[in-house]
C-alpha cells in the first residue's frame, strides 16, 4: 500500500454483508453511497428493506407540525422520486423486496402518485412486505372528515398498492360508516392496522372482519366499542381510550388471540367494566390493563376475579395497573395492585 493512502476495508466486503449493513439505513442514506463507485450503484439496487419515509425530506430544524401545504407537496414528490430512482436500478424479480415502507403526509394534494408507484412496484418486483404510513396533523374536527374524504380519494385511485400491503398505519382520519371495512376488504394481505385518532364520528361502533389480520393497535379513536366480529389470524389486540358506555370489545371468532392490551381513565361516574363477559371464551395468555385516575370498580378485587376466571383456562397471565391516585368513595377503595404474574397449570 503506497504512503498516504489507506485501505478500503468496507469495499473489500462481499456484496451480501454490504447489502446487510444498508438495509440498516433509511432509502435515501443508502441511496447516496451509489455515488462511490459502479459496484455500490449494484448494491443499493439489491437491497431487501426499502423504508421511504417524508420525514427523511424535511428541511433541517423544521419540525413536521410547521410545514406548509405547499411544502407537504414538494416532500410527497420527493418520496417518489427517491423510490422510483432505486427501483429503476433494480432487475424486476431479480432479487425480492423483504419490505417496502412507504411514510408520507395526506396534505391538500392527494397523493396519488406515492400509491401508483408502489403499486409498479408491486407489480414488478417480488414483495413480501409492503407498509403504508399515512400521517396527517390537523386535529379540528372539519379536518379530520376533509382528511378522512381524502384518505378514501387515494384509497379508490390505487387498488393494486392497497391490495399488495401487510401494514396500515392512519392517524387523524374521520371516515364514513363503512369505509373502514371497504378498505379491510380491498386490502386482502394485511397483517397489522393501527388506528390513531380514527373514528367514524363520535360514538361510533368499529366492526371488523379479516382473512389475514393478526395484530390490531386503536387509540385514541373515540370509539364506544370494536366488535371482533371474524379474525381468525388475530393474535393481539391493543385498545387505548374507549368512550365508556358499553363494554369496549365484543368478542366473535378469534380462536388465536392470546393478546391484549385495555387502557383507559377510570373515572368513578363511569360504566362497570365486566372483563370476565366479554372476554369469556377467549384464550388469552397476556392481559394489559390500566386504568388511569380515580376508581376502577366498587366491586371487591377484579384481581381475585381474573385469577379465578383465568384459572381453568391459561397458563400465564400478566396484569398490570396504573390506578394514579386511586380514590376512596363510598368506603370502599378503587383498586390498585403491583404488576403480578400468575402462572397456572391448566
Amino acid at each position: 500500500m503506497q504512503k498516504g493512502k489507506r485501505a478500503d476495508r468496507l469495499s473489500a466486503l462481499p456484496d451480501d454483508i454490504l447489502v446487510n449493513i444498508l438495509d440498516r439505513l433509511n432509502l435515501r442514506e443508502a441511496a447516496r453511497t451509489s455515488v462511490l463507485s459502479r459496484r455500490w450503484t449494484q448494491i443499493c439496487a439489491k437491497l431487501s428493506r426499502l423504508i421511504i419515509s417524508a420525514q427523511h425530506f424535511l428541511p433541517e430544524g423544521v419540525l413536521c407540525t410547521d410545514i406548509s401545504d405547499n411544502e407537504l407537496v414538494r416532500i410527497n414528490a420527493a418520496v417518489v422520486q427517491a423510490m422510483e430512482s432505486i427501483l429503476t436500478r433494480r432487475n424486476p424479480g431479480e432479487h425480492t423486496i423483504r419490505l417496502l415502507s412507504t411514510t408520507f403526509y395526506l396534505g391538500d394534494d392527494v397523493p396519488i402518485s406515492i400509491g401508483r408507484a408502489v403499486g409498479c412496484a408491486m407489480a414488478a418486483h417480488l414483495v413480501e412486505n409492503a407498509k403504508f404510513s399515512v400521517m396527517r396533523y390537523d386535529m379540528d374536527e372539519d379536518d379530520l372528515v376533509t382528511a378522512g374524504r381524502k384518505f378514501m380519494l387515494f384509497f379508490d385511485a390505487c387498488p393494486s398498492a392497497f391490495g399488495g400491503l401487510t401494514t396500515l398505519d392512519l392517524e387523524n382520519l374521520r371516515f364514513g360508516e363503512s369505509d373502514i371495512s371497504n378498505v379491510l376488504i380491498t386490502c386482502k394481505r394485511l397483517k397489522h392496522l393501527r388506528l390513531y385518532h380514527c373514528d367514524s364520528g363520535d360514538c361510533s361502533t368499529l366492526p371488523l372482519e379479516h382473512a389475514h389480520l393478526s395484530e390490531l393497535s386503536i387509540a385514541h379513536c373515540r370509539l364506544a366499542q370494536v366488535q371482533l366480529n371474524w379474525l381468525p389470524q388475530l393474535t393481539k389486540m391493543v385498545f387505548e381510550g374507549w368512550l365508556q358506555f358499553q363494554d369496549p370489545l365484543f368478542i366473535g371468532h378469534v380462536p388465536l388471540l392470546e393478546a391484549v392490551s385495555l387502557t383507559n381513565l377510570a373515572l368513578s361516574y363511569s360504566r362497570m367494566v365486566e372483563l370476565s363477559e366479554f372476554l369469556s371464551g377467549t384464550s388469552i395468555r397476556d392481559l394489559k390493563l390500566e386504568f388511569n385516575s380515580e376508581k376502577v370498580s366498587q366491586r371487591l378485587s377484579l384481581c381475585e376475579l381474573w385469577l379465578h376466571f383465568f384459572s381453568a383456562h391459561l397458563t400465564i397471565c400478566l396484569f398490570v395497573a396504573d390506578l394514579g391516585a386511586a380514590r376512596m368513595s363510598d368506603a370502599i377503595p378503587g383498586i390498585c395492585f403491583l404488576p403480578t404474574k400468575v402462572c397456572e397449570s391448566s
